[in-house]
Order: structure tokens, then sequence, then C-alpha cells
């Protein structure tokens, strides 16, 4: 089904659940600006929650725009200076720090009935205490599928991963049993909370790369490559993505994202579940976040927009909607009936992606990240790139630029 015959079916099911709705009195033009695309349908899903809204509340005016996600928080922090911020945002937890730091989002504490939502997913936008984002969807973790027709059973641990990655890796016909993206660092976060690391210290914002775990972490992820041979020889995103859906490798680590695509190409074929724990440490823990609802602050302490824009968050991930959402998206809710609804707990698919996702830990959302995320960015590609033996060189180059990064008057330093 195309996806604009999806929207529209979307559409009239979102309808029917709209009557809940507390109507609204005044009339109220709002903007919602959405760093969801079109490529997956999650652009036209948000649309069509704004239309059943609006259906339900013919006097409130929703205007969806769609931005990517550097120009979402580039535009947003703009305007909000200029005084024409939208009211509403749906983008990704990342974005709370520069919010928060130059206060253009509204703590939601007072806003929303935050009950009806997963722990977890809460705790990727909840800083100190408060509560700044609504989830959406719950998720954006890394995970590991495999092709049933290769693996007809998903490894366990890392022995046994190697064990079939190995198997299925012929490198001079372009065949390879485990793939994955070799130039960002978010594919290594997992590996180091497998080590038992994690990239700050207890108080969230000294970094703490230039550990025992970091070089555990990145030792193995250089033995896969290099002395395992199981992974091509240069791969970024599109290269690993491209070589699982083309069925020339057995098994790929990617995220919860690609899940509809993969089920649409693999079909019966596709297997998922937690990348397998590291024999003698521990379970990967990917970063979990999800997409999130936000209130630009000038609209929370509008008298007449603010109630508007309550009432329309948890319309939006309500119950209802947020199966709505699972059956459309094949994403998991932020809401905590939905995700234990029947649709979720009985699909294969779905629920090994629930497993995999109690495994991840909430990503840091605070400033300094960046810095850290860019610093060990540098680090994989070296040692990818370069095939560097010396792992505890470059998580010793790692630490030092996130340092720098962060110290005082570093571009990542806190004003």
């Amino acid at each position: 089904m195309s996806n604009r015959f999806k929207a529209a079916a979307l559409a009239a099911s979102l309808a029917m659940v709209a009557g809940a709705v507390t109507p609204v009195a005044a009339s109220t033009d709002l903007t919602l600006w959405t760093a969801e695309g079109e490529a997956e349908g999650a652009f036209q899903y948000v649309e069509s929650l704004a239309d059943a809204y609006m259906e339900a509340n013919p006097d409130v005016s929703i205007t969806v725009v769609n931005k990517q996600v550097e120009t979402l928080r580039e535009d947003f922090l703009t305007s909000s200076l200029a005084g024409g911020s939208p009211e509403i945002l749906w983008t990704v937890a990342d974005h709370i720090g520069p919010f928060t730091a130059s206060g253009t989002i509204a703590p939601l504490d007072e806003i929303i009935d935050s009950s009806v939502y997963l722990p977890n997913a809460l705790e990727a936008v909840t800083v100190d205490g408060t509560l700044w984002g609504a989830p959406a969807s719950f998720g954006n973790h890394l995970m590991l599928y495999w092709n049933k027709d290769l693996v007809p059973e998903g490894p366990v641990n890392s022995d046994e991963l190697i064990a079939m990655a190995t198997e299925n890796t012929d490198a001079a016909n372009n065949k390879f049993g485990l793939v994955f993206n070799q130039t960002e660092s978010f594919w290594l976060v997992p590996f180091l909370g497998g080590f038992g690391g994690s990239v700050f210290a207890e108080d969230g914002v000294t970094p703490t790369l230039d550990t025992e775990a970091m070089v555990g972490a990145l030792t193995f992820m250089h033995d896969l490559k290099y002395a395992n041979g199981v992974m091509p020889a240069e791969a970024d995103y599109n290269v690993a993505d491209g070589l699982f859906a083309q069925g020339d490798a057995a098994m790929i680590v990617n995220g919860d994202w690609a899940l509809g695509a993969y089920s649409e190409t693999l079909g019966d074929s596709l297997g998922l579940g937690p990348i397998p724990e590291i024999v003698g440490f521990e379970w990967p823990k990917p970063y979990t976040a999800g997409k999130f609802l936000m209130v630009s602050a000038d609209a929370a302490v509008d008298e007449e927009k603010g109630p508007v824009v309550g009432d329309f968050i948890q319309f939006a991930t309500n119950t209802e909607n947020q199966i709505a959402m699972v059956e459309t998206l094949r994403r998991l809710p932020g809401n905590d009936e939905a995700i234990n609804d029947p649709l979720v707990t009985e699909d294969a698919l779905l629920a090994g992606s629930a497993l995999a996702v109690q495994q991840g830990t909430a990503q840091p959302t605070n400033l300094e990240m960046r810095c850290v995320f860019d610093s060990m960015t540098a680090g994989v590609r070296d040692l990818f790139a370069s095939g560097s033996s010396d792992p505890a060189a470059i998580a010793a180059t790692m630490q030092s630029s996130a340092d720098v990064g962060v110290a005082p008057g570093g571009e990542c330093a806190p004003e």
C-alpha cells in the first residue's frame, strides 16, 4: 500500500477515536514542526493525527511542517529568539539539551498526565526530575537483525555471533556474516555498555572514554573486522543496509527504524532480537530514545493556546492512537497500555524489538553529549579505516578530544 493510501486509511481510523477529545471553544491556530519524514509514512501519520484532532475540534487549526532534524533544531532556536516559534515540536530527545539550555521549551509536568507513559520512555526526556517531552514512540535502539534463510535462529552470545558470522562470510564473493555502520559512534555505544562502560561519570557530564571498558569494546569491534574477518572492508550506513537488504549479509546491527523496510523485503525470513551478550561480560546496552512531543515556552504560558496544546498531546499519544501508530509505522509506542496490547506482544518482530529495548539505556540529552559523540566517532573511523591495533591509544585520544569540548569555553560547555 502506498504511503498516500496508508495515510488516508489512518486518517479515517483516527477520526473514529477522536471523539474522546475535549472540545475546544476558542478559535486557536497552532503550528507543529516534526522531524518525521515521508519515506516510511511517518509524516503522513503526524498529519493524520492533526486532521483527526481538527475534525473533533473545528475551531482549532494545526499546520504540520516537516524539517530535517538539525534544521528543526537550528530553526527553532532562531525563531524562538525572534518571537515566532511553533507551538509544538515532534522531534528527537537529543534536542532536549539545547532547548532547555536556551529556555525555549516548557516543562510538561503540569501540562500532561505522565502516568500513561512507559517509565523508560520518560527517562529519555527527564532532566533533574523535570519532564520535557511526551513520548510519541519509544526505541530508536540498535538491535540484531538476521536473515533466517542464512541464520535460522539468532545467536544468544558473542561466541555464537562470531561463529554464525564466520559460516556466512565469503568476502571474495561479497558475502558477509555481519555488517553495521563503521563510521558512527552510535554503533560503538552498545558494545561499550556490554563491557561495563558508560560515556559519563556519575555526575552525568564528565566524559569517561579512556577506560578499560572502552578498550575492550574497541578491541572487540576491531577483531570482528580484522581478526575474525566477518565484516566488509568499508561500510557506512547505506552500504551495510544495502548488503543486508540484498541478502549479501546474514546479520546486521541496525535500529528499530529499519524494521518496517526489512519486514517488507525479507518477510517471514526476518528475525531480530537484542545484540547478543558479550561472553564473560554483559549484554550490550544500546541507547534508547524515540520521538517526543515538546511545547514551546511561549505557548505554555499562553492562556488560549496552552490548554489546547496539552489536549492535543494527550490525544496524539492516547492508547488508541498509539496502537494506530504501531499498525502504521511498526514502532514501539511510548504509551504504557499500548505496548502491552496483543498487537505488540503477539507479533514476533515487535516483541523482539521490545525485548531488545529493555537491554538499553536512555541516551543522555545534555549538551556535553554532542562532543562525546564527535570524539567517539573520530575514534571509530580511525579504528575501522586504519585498522589501528592500538585501541588504548584511540580511547586516550577520544578522552582528550572530549575534555577539550566540554571544558569551560569549549563548544559543548554549558553557558
